[in-house]
């Protein structure tokens, strides 16, 4: 078994074989689907032709089942997502929405395992206890 993503609200499964599948809108309003690889720290992605990803460029993620916004509210710049492992083990899954930045974090209750040559960008944010982050 093979590691399965869903959807923290609806936990509807949103990963096809290799692709993790999210609807994402643009500043400009302008909606698609984006497909993510589902192994952490690889960054291909794939649109449609018509919905060209803008390097930069901060998108909002939802849920391709239930539509439920999956940036966090405490750090827009994240998604959120869940994952089960071959063992059933579940995880959180933060992966950033600004295209072109490549960090993603893998959260088991207080242990944050980063990936990406971006990830010091926010591990800090994720290491510090929920209470805090009101301060950033």
């Amino acid at each position: 078994m093979a590691n399965n993503y869903y959807c923290p609200i609806c936990r509807s499964n949103i990963n096809i074989g290799n692709s993790l599948v999210f609807s994402a809108k643009s500043p400009e309003n302008k909606k698609g689907l984006v497909f993510l690889d589902t192994e952490l720290g690889n960054y291909t992605k794939s649109t449609h032709p018509d919905f060209e990803l803008q390097e930069g460029v901060e998108y909002k993620f939802y849920c391709p089942v239930c539509r439920a916004k999956l940036n966090k509210e405490e750090n827009p710049n994240l998604v959120k997502v869940h994952m089960t492992d071959r063992e059933g083990d579940e995880f959180e899954i933060n992966i950033s929405n600004i295209i072109g930045e490549h960090c993603t974090y893998k959260i088991e209750e207080k242990r944050v395992q980063a990936f990406g040559p971006d990830a010091d960008r926010y591990k800090k944010y994720l290491d510090l206890p929920l209470e805090y982050h009101k301060y950033l």
